[in-house]
């Protein structure tokens, strides 16, 4: 395993990681997490990721049972929640103040730890001023409940936004952002955060780094029915990849496929090795539903010397989307 800084931050965190987004508690049980988690521990990962919306809660609940019942060392791991679907009551949403507190007490209990090492805002709250995040997010770290606190899903603009409300008023500033990022998926990580990067050295920790799925090559030739995209209540994640646009994305995949057979490596690893091969990225998330899963995944190191400059220059002219390099203000 490979480790690396969480940007600035002296934390160091696995390359590859464990989220339960969509598995723990909807595909996976105890009995499983158990076994998914020791693997990942034992292969070197330490970073587990989740959310107090991953299944209303459930999610962390298994999650800590399994860690608990593992015995890890709690100076051996990090472990992150996120704050901003808690409940369908206004005072169980958003980033007030009153919830990123409740929240974050909840996640500790679910969870069955003192501390949160990593502590996300889910979304921008355009119903709660900056400020007062950032604020509330400062005094959790005084009180010792959070490490480090971050964002997800924040634009460039917000992140910036609150670096300014931190540094006037004396607060802790984020130190990480969770986004989208994958061959498919890349404006955000590679253009709109760069000054962030250079002028905060922010982390991230990406997730979705596999297109939920798509870039496995498992959607080359349709659906198989026991796949996230056939699960009830993603039927919103289907109609995405049935559209038009979805289908010329999985016609890239099918070349990218092809590609990483010609080297030997299965297109999986091909995916989660170009995201590491960022140097922005702190932390790869990976999401399993099956042992076999995790342990193919958990190979994609291996794949990293295969991506040469000719090999990366082959696989931007199969997804043509680099975005455009962001112009200085004059240009």
């Amino acid at each position: 395993m490979e480790y690396r800084r969480l940007g600035k931050a002296g934390l160091k965190v696995s390359a590859l990681s464990l989220g339960s987004w969509v598995t723990f508690g909807k595909q996976v049980a105890l009995r499983d997490a158990k076994i998914l988690l020791r693997t990942a521990y034992d292969g070197g990962i330490n970073f587990f990721d989740n959310a107090e919306g991953y299944e209303a809660g459930e999610s962390e609940k298994i999650m800590g049972d399994a860690i608990a019942a593992l015995g890890l060392a709690r100076d051996t791991f990090s472990v992150s929640s996120k704050v901003f679907w808690g409940g369908e009551q206004p005072t169980q949403l958003g980033l007030n103040a009153k919830h990123v507190r409740e929240a974050c007490d909840a996640a500790l209990k679910r969870l069955r730890v003192d501390y949160l090492d990593l502590f996300f805002c889910h979304r921008p709250d355009i119903d709660t001023p900056i400020e007062e995040t950032v604020r509330a997010m400062h005094n959790l770290i005084q009180q010792g409940k959070v490490i480090y606190w971050g964002t997800s899903e924040w634009s460039a603009q917000q992140i910036t936004e609150a670096h300014a409300v931190a540094q006037r008023e004396h607060l802790t500033p984020p130190s990480m952002e969770q986004p989208e990022y994958n061959l498919l998926h890349r404006h955000r990580v590679e253009a709109e955060y760069l000054p962030l990067y250079q002028n905060y050295g922010m982390g991230t920790t990406i997730w979705s780094p596999l297109a939920s799925g798509l870039l496995t090559g498992k959607y080359n030739d349709g659906v198989p029915g026991d796949s996230r995209l056939a699960l009830p209540g993603y039927e919103w994640l289907r109609k995405t990849w049935d559209s038009d646009a979805g289908q010329q994305k999985i016609a890239k995949i099918r070349k990218l496929t092809e590609l990483a057979s010609q080297l030997g490596i299965s297109v999986t690893h091909l995916s989660l090795a170009w995201c590491l091969k960022n140097p922005n990225v702190s932390s790869v998330i990976l999401g399993a539903s099956k042992l076999t899963q995790l342990e193919d995944n958990l190979r994609a190191l291996d794949a990293l010397p295969q991506l040469t400059t000719e090999v990366m220059d082959a696989i931007e002219d199969i997804v043509d989307n680099r975005p455009p390099a962001p112009q200085r203000w004059g240009q």
